[in-house]
């Protein structure tokens, strides 16, 4: 029988739900693949039971741990995607102000029929099985990850720093035309995207195991970069303290 998937939005853009969908040259052989029993973006079906869980955003409302902790219940398998279901992504960054003032900034008036907790990853609140990050994940990198677990594998998670697969792409490294990026802290697996097209890299797959925050800080000051401007490019996507 074909394993039967869900896919849930928490606090996001929902992008990275819409990037499943936007595998339209696999999406015929992921359907004869898989069983997809619940997904908002796409069906209306729900069901009782998944084996694989997909579970985009970040929690920041109690209700929303609740729900979490109830997926967990239900899931064989959970795997968060995306840099807000992954590290908490620009979520977090509502965590450096009261909770009221936040709420207060985004509904005025009305702030008292809200409620918001501090911005934090999935595995903060439940365990998980494997995560796929990126803001938005990869198409490439969804249908790696399914097919690895089809075939009865632990999926392969990249941990080799942006900069190594900019080398493979040819790209002039950004710094040598004046710009800075965190590439070299941050986990690979997005081919170089960003920087590919004319960009930088800003970190939204989360920094590798282990990362020479000392050594990149640096660089970020020769560069050019003031303290407060180093802290909110490191902030912007990882300013979770306890991320995967």
């Amino acid at each position: 029988m074909k394993p039967k998937v869900a896919v849930f939005d928490f606090t996001c853009c929902e992008g990275c739900e819409l990037q499943i969908l936007n595998c339209e040259e696999e999406l015929a052989d992921l359907l004869s693949a898989l069983d997809f029993v619940e997904f908002r973006e796409a069906m209306t079906e729900k069901a009782d039971y998944y084996d694989i869980a997909f579970i985009d955003g970040a929690c920041s409302r109690k209700s929303e741990m609740a729900r979490l902790k109830d997926i967990r219940k239900r899931a064989r398998m959970v795997i968060p995607i995306g840099a807000c279901a992954c590290m908490g992504g620009v979520n977090c960054l509502k965590n450096y102000y009261p909770m009221d003032e936040v709420l207060r900034s985004e509904y005025g008036e009305k702030a008292e029929y809200y409620e918001t907790i501090p911005a934090r990853h999935v595995s903060a609140v439940i365990p998980v099985d494997f995560f796929i990050p990126g803001c938005p994940i990869v198409k490439k990198d969804f249908i790696r990850v399914v097919q690895e677990i089809l075939a009865g594998r632990i999926p392969y998670q990249y941990n080799d720093p942006v900069c190594a697969e900019c080398k493979v792409a040819g790209n002039v490294c950004v710094f040598e035309k004046g710009m800075t990026c965190l590439g070299p802290i941050t986990r690979g697996g997005c081919e170089a995207t960003c920087i590919t097209g004319g960009a930088v890299c800003w970190g939204c797959r989360g920094f590798i195991d282990k990362p020479n925050i000392i050594a990149e800080k640096l660089i970020l000051e020769q560069a050019g970069l003031s303290v407060e401007e180093i802290s909110k490019r490191f902030n912007l996507f990882n300013a979770c303290k306890d991320r995967i």
